[in-house]
């Protein structure tokens, strides 16, 4: 999972700053009391735990394939970060509109304002170096694709998570701060109130993002077309593969393919021969492509995979080009 480098660079600098910024926050909103502080530090403190379930998914996806899991446990990964979007919601989200709603009904002034401008001037200061260093990653990561785009494509959910949370946080930072500074100015302390429930709708609308993203994650995308026109293209240099069908593919991991051809294989050859065939796909595969984890064959005349396309076409689901490349490329 060497792969995962960068990712948990970005995961590490997040939890630095999250753990030391919760802290700090709770420690103002107990000596001000200001409702808008309290979900910022409540915000951090659920930042800091997701976090640390991105590491442990990370750790319990590098696992080995076994006897229960013949094909990885790479999904692991898809589903703890599916855990952190409902997090952000239940906890983030619900417990800041809890504090905005309780603090509008029965509201109370802010003392000692300035504590609070110090602790968001540093927390912005803290947040903001954490989304440059997620920031920096994910643009490494992208390419040439556009940003919604990237994370639309994305197999690896770690980083975008991760910068899409420290994102909420400084959008939340401005939020509070605005609402701290206006109750204070216009002497409306349900302000700060207000300033709690604008937390939570950000943090809601960011967990249903990072859910929605999670989910199609958890069902199972393919690979890119790049990489199956390039598994194609292999396959077909063989000698004695006389047409690649097809190819489909899923994602058990960010960098763990399930790959599964379609051959037609030369009219002469014999069992053994294509065994032969298949045993020298996957060492170039292996050697070419590492991300192909497994590697499955079905030889098949071209004429039978044409009839399974149009079969695709006919129950309304998106058929096969002509090399198979845009089988599973929509996204769920």
């Amino acid at each position: 999972m060497a792969a995962h480098g960068g990712s948990k660079k970005v995961i590490y600098a997040a939890l630095a700053g999250n753990l030391a910024i919760a802290l700090t926050k709770f420690a103002a909103a107990l000596f001000t009391g200001s409702s808008a502080m309290l979900s910022e530090g409540v915000h951090s403190l659920v930042d800091t735990g997701n976090g640390s379930l991105l590491l442990y998914g990370m750790h319990r996806a590098a696992r080995p394939a076994d006897r229960t899991h013949p094909l990885g446990h790479g999904r692991e990964l898809y589903f703890w970060s599916f855990i952190v979007a409902l997090l952000v919601f239940a906890l983030g989200a619900g417990i800041s509109f809890y504090e905005g709603v309780t603090h509008i009904m029965t509201p109370e002034p802010i003392a000692n304002a300035k504590v609070n401008y110090a602790v968001l001037g540093l927390s912005f200061l803290f947040e903001g170096t954490s989304w440059l260093v997620a920031l920096k990653e994910f643009r490494h990561q992208k390419g040439s694709h556009g940003w919604l785009e990237a994370v639309q494509l994305s197999k690896d959910p770690s980083v975008y998570t991760v910068l899409f949370e420290d994102s909420a946080a400084l959008l939340g930072l401005v939020v509070a701060f605005a609402g701290i500074s206006a109750a204070e100015l216009l002497d409306m302390p349900k302000l700060d109130g207000a300033a709690s429930i604008g937390i939570a709708l950000i943090l809601g609308g960011t967990a249903i993002f990072l859910a929605r993203e999670s989910k199609s994650l958890l069902l199972g995308e393919p690979a890119s077309p790049e990489v199956q026109m390039k598994v194609l293209a292999i396959v077909q240099q063989d000698p004695a593969v006389q047409r690649a069908n097809g190819v489909l593919t899923l994602h058990m991991g960010p960098q763990e393919i399930v790959a599964a051809l379609s051959i037609e294989f030369e009219d002469h050859l014999s069992a053994p021969d294509i065994e032969t065939c298949v045993e020298r796909l996957e060492t170039r595969l292996k050697a070419e492509m590492p991300e192909v984890t497994r590697l499955f064959v079905k030889p098949q005349t071209t004429g039978a995979w044409e009839r399974r396309s149009k079969a695709l076409a006919a129950s309304g689901e998106e058929p096969p080009e002509e090399n198979g490349c845009a089988i599973g490329q929509s996204r769920l």
